[in-house]
């Protein structure tokens, strides 16, 4: 089983709380059990099972008899909750990203494989900072003095392609994104220019698949930012992320991350095969005078 190159809190902690739901289910322990036993509110409960609160050390304790966890669950258990009060880098930018980015960024830094698709931009995790910086001076929402930490947190969410275990990306990119001047020629090009280098430099773990205007249908046209990631811990199911103008959160509802996950295999069979992307975005960095 690989490791990502640093533990995520985000993902220990979204583990912790998925073994205890599980194992309280399996058990068929309600939640006033957990409460009335060990003495808080429902309130407090479910802030721990929402991952909004991390459970004290001996709260799970006292649920290690009551959830009849073995000795190896309770040392496991107890590993992740260490592992749950850490730091990520993306706690560094709360002022910045609401709750809900900052999720999406610990499950990225924790995620062993992402398959990634944007209508009409080059997903972030491929972005250069010119062009990340042009995304963030036309969004209205975004003040000045506050793009260039967003560039410089988009940079931080790259560095997991790097390094001895690095993230393993699929990315659906659309010919129109190569075809949109965003930032004009200038910048455009230096994008191009970047995505090319990726071929060689991401060679073992990038894979980049372009749907050509060609296409005459696919699923996913007009769907807005998706994300598909996938852990290494066999108890983790694979979680999407869904982005567009007004809404942006995790999904983790099993028949709607299955419904996008056909959706995005659909799309592949879309897209050119490695060589022809390759050209396409060749040429059309040719075309940019």
């Amino acid at each position: 089983m690989r490791v990502p190159q640093s533990p995520s809190p985000v993902i220990a902690n979204w583990e912790l709380v998925l073994r205890l739901r599980e194992r309280r289910e399996q058990l068929g322990i309600g939640v006033n059990d957990i409460t009335q036993r060990l003495g808080f509110t429902r309130n407090y409960w479910s802030a721990i099972e929402n991952e909004h609160k991390i459970i004290p050390e001996n709260t799970l304790r006292g649920l290690f008899e009551l959830l009849e966890f073995g000795e190896d669950d309770r040392r496991q258990l107890l590993e992740l909750r260490e592992s749950a009060k850490e730091t990520g880098w993306w706690s560094g930018y709360s002022a910045l990203f609401d709750g809900n980015i900052q999720r999406l960024f610990g499950l990225e830094h924790g995620a062993q494989q992402i398959h990634a698709y944007d209508t009409l931009l080059v997903p972030g995790l491929l972005q250069t900072p010119d062009y990340t910086r042009e995304i963030m001076n036309s969004d209205t929402s975004i003040r000045p003095v506050e793009v260039e930490q967003r560039v410089t947190a988009r940079r931080r969410r790259q560095d997991r392609l790097r390094g001895a275990d690095p993230l393993h990306l699929t990315s659906i990119i659309s010919e129109a994104a190569l075809r949109q001047q965003v930032g004009g020629p200038l910048v455009l090009r230096g994008q191009l220019d970047h995505l090319l280098s990726t071929f060689d430099e991401f060679e073992k773990n990038v894979e980049i698949r372009v749907i050509p205007f060609t296409a005459t249908s696919c699923n996913l046209f007009g769907a807005g930012t998706l994300s598909l990631l996938d852990f290494a811990s066999p108890r983790l199911p694979r979680a999407a992320w869904h982005e567009t103008v007004s809404t942006w959160g995790v999904i983790s509802e099993p028949n709607k991350v299955r419904d996008i996950t056909m959706a995005f295999n659909e799309a592949l069979t879309r897209t050119l095969d490695r060589g022809e992307t390759r050209k396409i975005i060749e040429k059309h960095r040719k075309e940019l005078r």
